[in-house]
């Protein structure tokens, strides 16, 4: 039986991956964790939305969490993972670093005390192999400032053409793609006479990775439910 003093064990559902890597070398840096593929406390994945379905059935067999950093994710994934999280410990976040959790809650703030005069934009900058856009973070942060509006997030994503007029209460998207970007996302409230923008800028994927190691210390020993980086940063 695991004494607090014992590392937490983590498997890596693609242990040869960018993010991968980053955690291996975030768990050598924090001797509270060691990676251990074959008997592990918790699973870690950040790999495909294909990989998905087998890394949660792999948790429930198990009965340990599951930390899911998985993005581009669809309906079917979402409906799976709340599935999941009926059995077991689910943390799904589309960014693990603790400063895009810190930025949602500014953001869902800055939209509460704002209010629907003023118009939000969301735009997010990532390298060129990006598979998907909006960005999982991007559509985060859109649907922190929808909380802060008591609204559903309703997104124009993408404006091309001629005649365009902005639909009222509408949060816009914007990609851009290319180079080696490991991440950079503004969100723009635009007022009548002046623009508040929060940003935040991901300098290296080792943010991600301590992030998510922060996040499974929160996850380990945790009941069944879906949990989230607003989790993590409120019981910080």
């Amino acid at each position: 039986m695991r004494t607090d003093e014992q590392p937490i064990r983590l498997s890596l559902i693609a242990p040869h991956g960018k993010m991968g890597h980053a955690i291996r070398a975030a768990v050598d840096e924090d001797p509270r964790f060691a990676i251990d593929q074959d008997h592990a406390d918790m699973l870690v994945d950040f790999s495909s939305p294909a990989a998905l379905p087998s890394s949660l059935d792999r948790a429930i067999r198990a009965a340990v969490p599951i930390l899911v950093g998985t993005t581009g994710l669809d309906d079917l994934a979402s409906r799976r993972i709340e599935e999941a999280a009926e059995s077991v410990a689910v943390l799904r976040a589309a960014n693990t670093s603790v400063g895009v959790a810190l930025l949602s809650d500014l953001v869902e703030r800055a939209a509460r005390v704002l209010g629907a005069g003023w118009d939000i934009e969301v735009v997010d900058i990532h390298h060129r192999r990006k598979a998907d856009a909006p960005s999982g973070t991007a559509l985060v942060l859109g649907e922190a400032a929808a909380r802060g509006r008591d609204a559903m997030l309703e997104a124009e994503v993408g404006r091309s053409g001629t005649g365009l007029a902005r639909k009222e209460g509408a949060i816009g998207f914007a990609a851009l793609r290319g180079g080696t970007a490991a991440g950079d996302h503004d969100v723009l409230f635009l007022g009548p006479e002046e623009r508040l923008v929060l940003s935040h800028r991901a300098e290296s994927r080792m943010i991600f990775a301590r992030g998510a190691l922060a996040a499974a210390r929160f996850l380990h020993g945790k009941p069944a439910g879906l949990y989230t980086m607003r989790d993590v940063i409120a019981a910080a």
